[in-house]
């Protein structure tokens, strides 16, 4: 392990370094082309061949370098660490509000997500992102423990159309804080009246809110007194398939919201 741990020191302390092998594993380059893409010295260029070559992460014939499979291995391997880091740093001020509980999918699928967090400018962001997915998509299934006024306005618009069909399932906390306000159960009758429109009522409890619009997934992410931090969503196949996999569970034991319930 120290050895690897030496190897990964060796790479880090040098961004030179990293882009030399990663040009090498792009293509087979001379050391004046090395020079000109990483921007080091004549020397420095030789020094890091070197060192390659003491590793067997290039070979070369004559004036020409190229990576080798190992080389290759160690550029691939050492990018995603990067990657993994560059994540870990964009999600570090919110994974406190992930759902650590209910998230079955691979964690390196977080690698591939995009964060909407709120600011000073744009308080409303994550709340933004998920409108312009919703008015995008044609299809659109919701698993949640709330249900916004500009959600329910943006499906319904939508599913009226004939733009969007639309399935729901959502606590008895949601629908009833809707029912309260006389525009939005109003506004909720009618999406209920509108074709291609399902929803379901659980006193289950649901671990997180999510979003499946088309082929996107987006999950609200809030504090425990329920303040919104930010949203995350993905356009990945195995982040999808877990998001149907959780809104069918809950589907499955929700029971059918009718008018009267209103």
């Amino acid at each position: 392990m120290e050895s690897a741990l030496e190897e990964i020191e060796f790479l880090a302390l040098s961004p030179n370094r990293v882009e030399a092998l990663r040009h090498l594993v792009e293509e087979p380059r001379t050391r004046r082309e090395l020079v000109e893409l990483t921007g080091a010295s004549q020397p420095t260029v030789g020094r890091i061949l070197q060192d390659f070559e003491d590793r067997s992460w290039v070979t070369h014939d004559g004036g020409t370098y190229r990576a080798s499979l190992t080389g290759k291995l160690v550029s691939s391997g050492f990018g995603d660490l990067v990657e993994i880091l560059e994540t870990d740093a964009e999600l570090r001020p919110i994974v406190r509000w992930l759902p650590a509980e209910a998230i079955t999918f691979d964690l390196d699928r977080l690698t591939v997500a995009n964060v909407t967090a709120p600011s000073r400018v744009r308080p409303n962001a994550p709340v933004t992102r998920v409108i312009d997915l919703l008015g995008d998509a044609s299809s659109v299934r919701i698993v949640s423990y709330a249900f916004n006024e500009q959600s329910l306005e943006t499906i319904a618009e939508r599913t009226a159309a004939g733009d969007q069909r639309f399935e729901g399932v959502f606590s008895s906390g949601a629908i009833d804080a809707i029912a309260d306000d006389s525009q939005l159960r109003r506004r909720l009758r009618e999406l209920l009246a509108a074709g291609g429109v399902t929803l379901r009522i659980t006193d289950q409890a649901i671990p997180v809110a999510a979003t499946i619009a088309d082929a996107v997934v987006h999950l609200f992410l809030r504090n425990d007194q329920g303040v919104l931090q930010a949203s995350i969503d993905w356009d990945d196949p195995a982040v999808c398939s877990w998001a149907n996999d959780l809104f069918e569970r809950h589907w499955e034991s929700a029971e059918p919201l009718t008018v009267d319930r209103l």
